[in-house]
């Protein structure tokens, strides 16, 4: 990813207000799917010296220690030859080598092409974690929003009450007006215990994909370089796509694991060809009997061809021919879904941007009505029910408002996602 990891981002989250940034670079630290992620590329990684290390020698060595009971003795040419002795040693070194084994060369291949896939597979997964940090991180800052709106309409609606009990007193309303502002303050109550539920609720799940329940207590830092980015004119699709689709991560892990069944396909061809190894032998043993020898050594070759199989390689080659068309459609269907994909989210993105303008309005005026109520309430000339009623809809305008500026700032992380990009806008390495 183009985020690095740093051991100071554990003393901001601590310190002062957890940023974005900091969230995500927790996440990517601690969290099991990031480490997964690691490790499945150090498997693929083992594979490949596992098939490399089918073309290296091989080098065994063994020895052997007897004790007899008795020592057998020869007298030959008038020469005493020991033919077992009471204490036997013999030991052996042995070299095996492929010299040339044709079929063996696409499982190498295709294991390096598995590592390359699983390295992008690994990056992307990655990837799509810091998006499901950044999504879940608004989420949490518009539910705190949530939760200030509610206590903006519980603090008006307070007044009101107040208001409405003052002038029940002095016998300028009935009581239904006492009862209508005490109707909407345990209304604005209910609210209030609600998203303070939900807040709680966010930020159990942001603790949960940070593995740091207790760091992400402190106050979020709101992202306004990402929320005003978001407001910006993204352009047209065309000049996206092409970038995106040699940009998008999972994409090139789809092509590179195409490459690995396609390496595999001429492997059951390869099996027609003869195979040649090598074999050398050293002998010791202080047991030299009649030849007078402790030492032994021999070298050979050995050529395998099987010249019938009953016509598995021809299945084979079928069987493994068929598996990489289906990979290769695979990587056709996904280059096309990613055109899909940015198309969509920049109409998203686009359908956003006209409703957090119409949101804007909408508050603008809510809250313009909202304050001539208040002054028409003080004077006398609004009752209690048109003043809850402007409560209430400035309090719908706030929600509104705060839910179309966290869902376009998600609108806009889903085209980052689409072209391949990292929350912050930029390519991701591997």
């Amino acid at each position: 990813m183009g985020l690095l990891l740093c051991p100071l981002c554990f003393l901001q989250a601590e310190d002062g207000p957890l940023t974005l940034e900091s969230a995500l670079r927790l996440a990517l630290e601690r969290n099991e799917r990031a480490g997964e992620a690691e490790a499945g590329v150090r498997v693929t990684h083992g594979q490949v010296v596992q098939a490399r290390a089918y073309f290296m020698p091989t080098l065994t060595a063994a020895g052997t220690y007897t004790r007899r009971p008795f020592e057998v003795v020869r007298s030959i040419s008038s020469q005493s030859v020991t033919i077992q002795n009471l204490n036997a040693l013999s030991g052996v070194a042995q070299l095996n080598m492929i010299i040339f084994d044709a079929h063996s060369l696409p499982a190498f291949l295709q294991a390096k092409s598995s590592h390359e896939a699983q390295k992008f597979a690994a990056a992307e997964v990655k990837r799509q974690l810091a998006f499901e940090v950044s999504s879940a991180y608004l989420a949490t800052l518009g539910m705190e929003q949530l939760l200030a709106a509610a206590e903006h309409r519980l603090e008006y609606a307070g007044e009101y009450l107040r208001a409405a009990k003052a002038r029940f007193a002095a016998g300028l309303v009935t009581v239904n007006d006492v009862t209508r502002a005490e109707l909407d303050y345990a209304t604005a109550e209910m609210n209030i215990t609600l998203d303070r539920g939900q807040v709680e609720t966010s930020y159990l799940q942001l603790g949960y994909l940070l593995d740091a329940a207790d760091l992400i207590r402190n106050k979020l830092d709101t992202p306004n370089g990402l929320l005003q980015s978001a407001e910006a004119d993204a352009g047209p699709a065309d000049p996206l796509i092409g970038p995106a689709q040699a940009r998008r991560l999972d994409l090139n892990s789809l092509r590179w694991a195409s490459k690995a069944q396609q390496a595999l396909t001429v492997e059951p061809l390869l099996k027609w060809l003869p195979s040649l190894s090598f074999t050398g032998q050293y002998r010791y043993t202080n047991e030299a009997g009649l030849t007078g020898r402790t030492t032994n050594w021999n070298v050979g070759l050995t050529l395998n061809w099987t010249a019938f199989d009953g016509f598995s390689r021809n299945g084979a080659y079928e069987q493994q021919k068929a598996l990489a068309t289906i990979a290769d459609l695979g990587v056709r269907s996904a280059f096309r879904r990613v055109e899909l994909e940015v198309r969509d989210a920049l109409v998203s993105l686009s359908s956003q941007q006209a409703s957090l303008k119409q949101a804007e309005v909408a508050l603008d005026y809510a809250r313009k009505n909202a304050a001539e109520i208040a002054e028409l309430y003080r004077q006398g000339l609004s009752s209690a029910l048109q003043a809850a009623d402007a409560n209430v809809q400035l309090y719908e305008a706030e929600v509104q408002f705060v839910r179309q500026r966290y869902g376009l700032a998600v609108a806009y992380l889903n085209l980052e996602a689409a072209q391949g990009l990292d929350p912050f806008g930029k390519e991701p390495r591997l």
